[in-house]
């Protein structure tokens, strides 16, 4: 192998190893193996650049996090057939050079823009680049058959050079033979089969893939991946495959601006919105900026108090704000600063997200408001090519310039337009063109239009020449006016829970715990809620459609037989050791009414719904208090023994402390106190290797287990839970629950996530949430919170008396710590979420801590 390309003068002719993946179709499985290959190549010490079809963001990210240099998009009708291959070489020779390009297609090899011979498609960049093409064919359920889609792409078109073949999801070593001896009798070699279990695991939402940068286990991810691609696919040969492109004779693509400069000749400042909300923009969008004289500066609207100093001009890409619309309009700092820039005349540029960014409010809630209009989801998707004209003189250039761009949201503005419109196009007026401060042209140019600056440098071009003028004409020193409210306020509808006095007092001291009080008592539709443990805003598709369809045998009575033994073969029992029950709570009244014991041992702090069941049914209770000194963990010496034993109850992990306590010490608790144990497992599905710990077996002698379906899958509202135990108690509770008590939806949902798939996803879903907790727990440490050491989707913390309700008022709702036995008005307890919600209250926490220490100091 060569060294990696170096910059040359141009023109001339390039060596460059490049190689395109394609495939038949979407969903093939061509992220997989192009990510895959990036991966493993870099690996071995390869510099690749890596380049992507068409105007996708999500996967160019994915090409970044595998290479380390900024993914490429490469579409002829964005920046024009004669940029594309220019475009590749100015990838491949900039940050030192590299070995090979490694381009990932588009939907199917041909599939183009609509009523076009297949233009901007993966065959066509193919060609425009001279590279021959590696086909990935999921070849899951076929074997010959597979040889004769590969022989009708290779023949369709003589100008694409299909050159070699990968199989992806095969079902054996055997199937994997089978299908590589029909393919090998076409002249093609087959480079790789991957098994089905080797695919990349990228959780997708409304627009297709989560961006890396919203992933906390991308790296890891990669990594193995990378581990499994250099097992399965033969990376010298792809390497050999990539080295019989020719040579290209083309100049190297360049941003050519004129320079501009800002006051008393430095630099101008534009603000790029990034961060894990905006995580869309074209790479040349900041090679233009830097090459017309500007100082890029990155800034994060979910965390960012303020704009960076010196702000001149604002650029806001594209990227999933309604995602985290509740993060990003807590941060009421900057959305007032930018408010204030915008209306000042700041040179200002929204694409998609940025559009949304600018509006009054995204579902509901209040962001920017200088674009006169609300956002929020749609039933449709809209994607698709545009051309679009400018209605006015603006930001980006006089009336009616015209350009290629794309569309890709699920969200709608209203109105759909201003009065002034960004764009006219095929489909009417679109976007916004506002001139707040009355300059004589448009100086915010808002819309869901992305356009590439590559394909139209004039746009470029003008907005960085007014960036510069606005630089020129400021007299500040850091854009526009700061505005921090000098005390925060609860948002609107952020009302106190019952119990709680109003913000900011902190709430009186009671002298017994409310032990009926729950986390949604917290919540409120204008709070960020990290104080419900339900991990999923709605159940996945495939378990909604399970519900959906049982609505057709509402009719008949409940029948819940099926899913005794669904759930009594995943943990591998007898169906007369387990009872479905309508939710954990039920499940505790059952034990409650049971007469299990005269008396019942309470270990605290936990879940407090079985002491209030068996005080509703007049069973006594003795608790017993764990020690904050030893963050909360069991010693089974200090609890009491005795011959007439008590129902003692535990959980594990132990709701709100997510502490973990090992089988072994739980089964001495239950020699130690000779009575019934009952062992709460709700959270257990959600720790990784968690099973391993739990007090399910094939013999259950005097012990129960209380399984809940609601925290993982999302079911709040529907209740499905579960009793797991010795087939006399479990016959003993059966006795005391009602006729009919579990719905037929909630049994249907049993039997669902009792399958090997639902379990596999569970375990997904818990090794993702890990990385989440330390992300957690590491910020909150760094602040000088005291953090309990947790296995669970949540986390107890010492935040003070107060800052709980200070919080509230910032827009952050975490669950109240004085209503578990053992626990006073300091604790909180705290659920675990997706990093970016993670951040936004670190920074609204962080704020908080602040203001006390000043307020003490």
């Amino acid at each position: 192998m060569v060294g990696p390309l170096r910059s040359q003068a141009p023109p001339g002719p390039l060596d460059l190893p490049r190689l395109v993946i394609g495939a038949p179709a979407s969903g093939q499985g061509k992220t997989t193996v192009s990510v895959g290959i990036m991966a493993a190549l870099t690996a071995r010490g390869l510099t690749v650049s890596p380049g992507k079809v068409g105007p996708d963001y999500i996967d160019p990210g994915y090409h970044a996090l595998a290479t380390g240099r900024p993914g490429r998009n490469l579409d002829p009708w964005l920046v024009g057939e004669e940029r594309v291959a220019p475009m590749l070489a100015h990838a491949a020779l900039s940050d030192g050079g590299s070995d090979l390009s490694v381009v990932e297609g588009v939907m199917g090899l041909f599939d183009g823009r609509l009523g076009t011979d297949g233009d901007s498609s993966t065959a066509h960049v193919a060609r425009l680049l001279g590279a021959p093409v590696l086909l990935v064919l999921d070849v899951a359920s076929a074997s010959g058959t597979i040889a004769a889609a590969v022989h009708g792409l290779r023949t369709f078109d003589p100008r694409v050079h299909v050159a070699g073949v990968v199989l992806n999801r095969t079902g054996s070593p055997r199937h994997a033979e089978e299908v590589t001896r029909w393919v090998e009798r076409l002249g093609l070699p087959v480079l790789g089969a991957l098994p089905r279990d080797a695919g990349i695991s990228v959780p997708s939402r409304h627009l297709g893939l989560v961006p890396a940068a919203e992933r906390a286990e991308a790296a890891a991810t990669l990594a193995r991946l990378a581990e499994q691609t250099a097992e399965h696919v033969d990376l010298d040969a792809v390497v050999a495959l990539a080295r019989t492109a020719p040579s290209l004779t083309v100049t190297p693509w360049k941003p050519g601006l004129s320079p501009v400069s800002g006051r008393e000749g430095r630099r101008p400042v534009v603000a790029v919105a990034g961060g894990r909300a905006f995580t869309f923009r074209y790479a040349e969008t900041e090679d233009f900026l830097r090459s017309a004289g500007c100082e890029v500066v990155t800034f994060d609207p979910a965390l960012d108090r303020e704009l960076p100093p010196g702000t001149a001009g604002l650029y806001l890409g594209g990227g999933f704000p309604e995602m985290h619309a509740a993060t990003l309009s807590t941060n009421t700092a900057l959305l007032a600063q930018v408010r204030d820039a915008i209306a000042a005349g700041l040179p200002t540029v929204a694409e998609c997200a940025g559009l949304l960014y600018l509006c009054e409010t995204v579902e509901g809630r209040s962001f920017v408001g200088a674009v006169p209009a609300q956002a929020a989801m749609g039933p449709r998707l809209t994607l698709g090519y545009r051309e679009a004209t400018s209605t006015v003189d603006s930001v980006l250039g006089p009336a009616g310039t015209t350009v290629t761009g794309h569309e890709f949201h699920r969200t709608a503005t209203d109105p759909v337009a201003g009065k002034v419109a960004a764009w006219d196009g095929p489909h009417g007026p679109t976007g916004f063109a506002l001139d707040p401060a009355g300059t004589g042209r448009a100086t915010v140019h808002a819309s869901y239009l992305h356009a590439h600056w590559a394909g139209h440098p004039q746009l470029a071009q003008s907005f960085t020449d007014a960036v510069a003028a606005w630089d020129r004409a400021s007299s500040l020193t850091a854009p526009a006016t700061r505005t921090t409210p000098a005390t925060p306020s609860a948002p609107a509808g952020a009302s106190a829970p019952a119990g709680d006095t109003a913000y900011p007092e902190a709430p009186q001291a009671r002298p017994e715990p409310d032990l009926l009080h729950h986390g949604d008592r917290e919540t409120s539709p204008d709070l960020v809620d990290l104080a419900v443990n339900v991990r999923q805003a709605a159940p996945p598709d495939w378990l909604a459609a399970t519900v959906r369809d049982t609505v057709r045998g509402l009719a008949a009575y409940p029948d819940a037989r099926d899913a005794r033994a669904a759930l009594a073969r995943r943990h591998g029992v007898s169906e007369d050791m387990v009872l479905p029950a309508s939710g954990a709570a039920e499940a505790f009244t059952l034990v409650a009414r049971a007469g299990l014991a005269g008396r019942a041992l309470v270990v605290h702090p936990q879940f407090t719904e079985p002491e209030a069941a068996l005080h509703r049914a007049g069973v006594p209770v003795q608790r017993h208090l764990l020690r904050a000194d030893d963050d909360f963990t069991l010693v089974v010496d200090d609890l009491p023994s005795g011959s007439d034993g008590p129902l003692v109850v535990v959980g594990n992990p132990t709701n709100p402390t997510g502490v973990l306590h090992p089988a072994d010490q739980l089964r001495e608790l239950h020699r130690r106190t000779r009575g019934v144990l009952v062992v709460d497992e709700a959270f257990l599905d959600e720790v990784v290797g968690g099973e391993a710990q739990s007090l399910i077996a094939a013999r259950m002698p005097g012990r129960l287990v209380v399984r809940s379906l609601t925290k993982t899958w999302g079911l709040a509202g529907l209740r499905a839970g579960y009793v797991v135990g010795d087939p006399t108690l479990v016959a003993r509770l059966a006795e005391q629950q009602p006729p009919w008590s579990v719905s037929t939806p909630a049994l249907a949902v049993m039997e669902a996530t009792s399958t090997p798939a639902a379990a596999a996803e569970e375990a997904g879903l818990a090794a993702e949430l890990a990385p989440w907790r330390d992300h957690l727990v590491e910020g909150l440490r760094a602040l000088g919170v005291r953090v309990v050491p947790s296995q669970a989707p949540f986390v107890l913390v010492e935040l003070g008396r107060g800052v709980r309700e200070l919080l509230r008022g910032k827009g952050y709702a975490v669950r109240r710590g004085d209503t578990f036995p053992g626990l006073g008005p300091q604790w909180c307890r705290v659920a675990v979420r997706d990093p970016l919600t993670t951040d936004g209250l670190l920074r609204a926490l962080g704020e908080t801590l602040l203001k006390d220490e000043e307020r003490d100091t």
